[in-house]
């Protein structure tokens, strides 16, 4: 199926960076107790570009993510969605930051399940008392293959349909940035490629901004760039990954740590 001939991109403003991080730092806890979890990140995440996060267990992935999302606070420096700087942002400000300009796609799926399929797609839009568009959110169901499973519930609803329910939710408000976490870490091989390959074309076939954690190097080359974090700091880039390419960089890093 080819999801770029499935709709044109939506009409938006132009902008060369939808996220930007400038010296961001994030630390846990006081004294003997202190985790410094990013140091000093400075990152930007270009519009219309598929992005993947890697990096060892508490490399700061995670964590970089959740500052960037408005999920998490920050201790020191800054981040900003589009021209919006989160930092000082109330908790209404940051809800309706998160509502109206932020998509999330998690490992777990998230989906209600007293509700519909479609009714799990609209529910952000409906909490926020906002009517979706109606054209463009078939144009979504219908990319993602869920036309004639709208009236089902996620139970009666595949892993890999579940997950590209979350994903159409995601995308239905279009929002300036969609952030994923491990989104296919709850998939078998087929259905995770199948998610992963509708991100990467809602990339190229909608001028979406995807970026992605994941630790699964296959996963990672349907991205246009690769960062690497080690210590709460960004240590390399990778752009238009292999999986084998980012294997060897993981080994490498693995290596090094080995050696330390």
């Amino acid at each position: 199926m080819s999801y770029a001939a499935a709709f044109p991109a939506p009409a938006r403003a132009t902008a060369a960076v939808a996220a930007r991080a400038t010296d961001l730092s994030k630390i846990y806890g006081e004294g003997e107790t202190r985790v410094v979890a990013l140091d000093n990140v400075s990152v930007e995440f270009g519009r219309a570009r598929f992005t993947a996060i890697m990096g060892p267990s508490g490399s700061g992935k995670s964590t970089l993510m959740h500052c960037m999302a408005g999920l998490d606070s920050i201790s020191s420096g800054s981040a900003l969605i589009g021209d919006t700087e989160l930092t000082g942002l109330n908790d209404k400000k940051l809800t309706q930051l998160r509502r109206d300009k932020i998509g999330f796609i998690f490992q777990a799926f998230n989906l209600l399940p007293t509700l519909t399929a479609a009714e799990n797609i609209t529910l952000p839009m409906d909490i926020a008392g906002r009517k979706p568009d109606r054209q463009w959110l078939e144009q979504v169901i219908s990319a993602v293959g869920l036309s004639g499973r709208l009236a089902h519930r996620p139970a009666q609803l595949s892993g890999g349909q579940q997950q590209r329910v979350a994903v159409a939710r995601a995308l239905a408000s279009q929002p300036e940035i969609i952030f994923a976490d491990e989104p296919t870490g709850n998939l078998d091989s087929r259905s995770g490629a199948e998610v992963l390959g509708f991100l990467r074309e809602s990339v190229r076939a909608m001028d979406q901004t995807v970026v992605m954690v994941t630790h699964d190097p296959v996963a990672a080359a349907y991205a246009d760039r690769v960062i690497f974090l080690a210590d709460g700091r960004i240590v390399e880039e990778l752009y238009e990954p292999t999986a084998d390419a980012v294997l060897d960089r993981m080994r490498l890093f693995d290596a090094k740590n080995r050696t330390n």
